[in-house]
């Protein structure tokens, strides 16, 4: 008879698997239980602190074998921050794992074990890569605290640095948390629903060095935004834009809808693969960019543009892939369902005298279809779809449309093995994948799909 599982249960068992949050995977007698902090191959002792139907969760007590990939993280705050899930595994052993999360989902939910799934394409330094931080404040016992939110809470654990961010934004962010109520201004209680500065938000342009500084505050009226601006000057010279975002809802959404420049422009710039971006305080950019070169150059790589093509960029954003593909193609026509974003990728484009390229709002299956009434006929359709995948009825469109060549660009393995199986059965075949580490230190991976019509 199996052993049957229970909370409060000391166990030893040896860790099988990863799971795509960062933790190890043991299983006693086919029960899975999930293991936070333990490494495939790890023999350890845990105990068992949560049992449901089909698995479990469990602390990890004692390291009784380690790992040879296993590495002492270098993060104060590791592993209680929820921001990073894998410090302690070494980058090599990251991005073997992070294969093999492609290669899994390949095998068992596309049913392609054939498709070559490459080494994953890691960083040279994959550390302080984040273009973009947001932190949040508050007040605690009568003290500002700042920091990020500790693992599965909304309590923020105050901290001093953090080793994926730039080193602007920790500057920012401890100077701002020490000088608050020297100030007299309060930080954000949302148990309450009082206090004025909510976040603080730091982009950065990794090739133009432009940095912007995003105040997000509870009201418009902000009565020391002269002493602030020179607070953040005196420390981030170089800073080139802050502006205050205004957010009076009691929502976990971080910004609001009105910004207001205080000093400089009301956006920075930076560059990918010699092409320029404009960037304001709430626009979507990837948060890499040397990995986002990386990404997207793999991405034209698997186009495979000669110069004659049309192609489609659905969900375009604000046309970050679009102006790299349009690089090297006739036209490229985008669609994004965010009208914000549509302007954006409209500005983009007339900031790097791109003619070729049309943008508009809307869902792609709506869309996609209208282009297609209006005579215009496409080569090459590429997706960059978010977590939870094609939306079913673009898949249907695609089916119906059949584009000869697809590029998809996935941000979750499961979902693009799940639309990969429908684009097979419906006439596709699936040439290669290969992943890109985005987001050294945590446990997502990116991937780019290269498929032609049978």
């Amino acid at each position: 008879m199996a052993y049957a599982v229970q909370q409060n249960d000391r166990l030893i068992g040896e860790i099988i698997d990863l799971t795509h949050d960062g933790s190890g995977v043991a299983k006693i007698d086919g029960y899975p239980l999930f293991i936070p902090g333990a490494l495939p191959g790890e023999t350890v002792e845990f105990k068992v602190t949560k049992t449901l139907k089909k698995y479990g969760f469990a602390k990890l007590l004692n390291i009784v074998e380690p790992s040879e990939d296993r590495v002492e993280p270098p993060c104060p705050v590791f592993p209680e921050c929820g921001g990073c899930q894998i410090q302690h595994l070494s980058y090599e052993g990251q991005l073997e794992r992070k294969r093999k999360m492609v290669r899994d989902v390949m095998d068992r939910i596309a049913k392609l074990p054939d498709v070559p799934v490459h080494p994953v394409k890691g960083m040279e330094h994959p550390w302080r890569y984040r273009n973009k931080s947001q932190i949040p404040f508050a007040e605690r016992d009568g003290k500002v605290v700042a920091g990020f939110f500790r693992r599965g809470t909304h309590t923020i654990m105050d901290t001093e640095t953090c080793l994926i961010q730039s080193t602007e934004a920790d500057v920012v962010m401890r100077t701002i948390k020490h000088s608050l109520h020297e100030l007299g201004i309060k930080a954000y209680d949302e148990q309450k629903d009082k206090g004025f500065l909510r976040h603080v938000v730091i982009r950065k342009g990794k090739a133009t060095g432009e940095t912007m500084v995003v105040l997000v505050t509870r009201n418009r009226k902000f009565k020391k935004k002269d002493e602030v601006v020179e607070l953040i000057r005196s420390v981030v010279p170089d800073v080139t834009s802050i502006v205050q975002n205004v957010n009076d809802r009691k929502t976990n959404v971080i910004m609001g809808d009105e910004t207001v420049s205080l000093y400089g422009p009301p956006v920075i710039t930076d560059k990918i693969g010699g092409v320029t971006f404009e960037i304001s305080a709430r626009s979507f950019y990837q948060i890499n960019p040397d990995q986002t070169e990386v990404l997207y150059s793999q991405a034209l790589d698997y186009a495979n543009l000669s110069g004659n093509e049309t192609v489609i960029d659905a969900y375009c954003g604000i046309g970050t892939i679009s102006l790299f593909l349009a690089k090297q193609a006739k036209e490229v026509y985008g669609v994004e369902i965010v009208p914000q974003a549509i302007e954006d990728a409209k500005r983009n484009a007339e900031v790097n005298g791109f003619t070729n390229t049309r943008f508009e709002a809307g869902a792609a299956e709506d869309v996609i279809p209208r282009w297609y009434k209006e005579g215009k006929r496409f080569d090459v359709l590429v997706v960059d779809p978010p977590r939870k995948g094609c939306d079913e009825h673009l898949l249907r469109t695609i089916l119906e449309y059949r584009p000869k060549r697809l590029v998809y660009v996935s941000c979750n393995p499961a979902t693009l093995a799940r639309d990969l199986r429908i684009l097979e059965d419906g006439g596709y075949k699936t040439k290669e994948v290969q992943p890109v580490d985005m987001f050294p230190q945590s446990s997502h991976v990116e991937a780019v799909t290269w498929l032609e019509l049978r």
